[in-house]
């Protein structure tokens, strides 16, 4: 019998903190059989956990006093927080109570700690955070890093390909993951230092380099991972989910205008939510943090119980995958980058 995988859920971060995550918790236990250690303040989550019948054994609470909120500078939250949920999940972790950590909290702090106190990969200079994209051919882009890196070296990048070739192939069922680098444009020349360094980098590893993509590749299709520093993918991520806001609100502004009016509201509302299906944050969960010693998802502040739900589907899939696992022997095996 496979043992079922256990993840520590920081139950405090969220913009809708505890109600979101127990609601969360208890999606995933139902429908992935997950054991979940639910951290935070044990009077709060008790009483939550109280408002759904049956109660779930499978969610054991452990109790955290402090919270990190979206306000605390992530480094000081490290130093003199260490009795906050987000500390006492990583600590879960570290200790091999629980295989990952999901959390909706402040990034910069589940970042800096998880990778202080869990620890790094072996040969990992840095941690980097992907960000899954959706394509117009169907299939899914990951994008990294996006935020934990804002000055990168051409080694950190040839590593981000690593880590991102292996999730992809993994977990995101891309057998034979095409891995470009982001740039101004596909020839070789273009770019700036970095991504030039970087380039001649990802030329000897054993992956799938197509070359430079653009900004287009992030919704083409062209590229299963894309490679960049975090500055640049932090630029790209919110972008991307402005401009999705955006044609939301635009595309209800014309459907309720005009074809609502002409072919019916059953129609037009399908196709919106089609729409909305295909670029929803929700299917994905949450983040993934590589190359730190556990499955790290980072979550939206503003995250649904069902972002919750999927988050911990991706912790436990991350687990069983085995990603960790093959990202050491990736980087070990690799060419002057580890």
């Amino acid at each position: 019998m496979v043992k079922p995988v256990t993840v520590a859920v920081d139950a405090m971060g969220g913009d809708s903190a505890p109600v979101a995550e127990v609601e969360g918790c208890l999606l995933a236990a139902e429908e992935f059989g997950a054991q979940i250690l639910l951290v935070g303040r044990q009077d709060e989550l008790q009483a939550e956990l109280k408002k759904h019948f049956p109660a779930h054994g499978q969610i054991e609470i452990v109790h955290a006093n402090d919270v990190v909120t979206m306000h605390d500078n992530p480094s000081t939250a490290l130093r003199n927080k260490t009795d906050s949920s987000i500390h006492v999940a990583a600590q879960l972790v570290k200790h091999g109570k629980a295989a990952g950590l999901v959390s909706a909290g402040n990034t910069g702090a589940v970042m800096a700690t998880a990778s202080k106190v869990m620890g790094r990969i072996p040969g990992v200079y840095r941690p980097a955070v992907a960000q899954v994209f959706p394509t117009y051919k169907g299939g899914r882009t990951l994008l990294l890093d996006v935020g934990a890196n804002v000055d990168c070296t051409s080694k950190m990048l040839a590593q981000f390909a690593a880590m991102g070739e292996v999730y992809s192939r993994v977990l995101l069922g891309s057998p034979h993951a095409r891995v470009g680098l982001l740039s101004i444009g596909e020839e070789d020349h273009k770019g700036n230092e970095l991504t030039r360094e970087t380039m001649s980098l990802l030329k000897q590893q054993s992956i799938r380099f197509i070359g430079n993509v653009e900004g287009r590749d992030l919704f083409s299709g062209e590229a299963d991972v894309i490679v960049c520093d975090g500055f640049v993918g932090n630029v790209a991520l919110k972008v991307s989910e402005g401009l999705v806001e955006t044609i939301k609100t635009i595309l209800i502004e014309a459907l309720e205008a005009t074809v609502m009016r002409q072919i019916g509201y059953g129609l037009a509302k399908g196709a919106f939510e089609e729409f909305e299906k295909r670029v929803n944050y929700e299917q994905y969960g949450g983040a993934p943090m590589l190359g730190v010693r556990g499955g790290v998802i980072i979550c939206h502040g503003r995250s649904t119980r069902r972002a919750i739900k999927n988050a911990i589907r991706v912790a436990m899939d991350f687990e069983t995958g085995g990603i960790n696992r093959q990202i050491a022997e990736r980087l070990k095996n690799s060419t002057g980058i580890a």
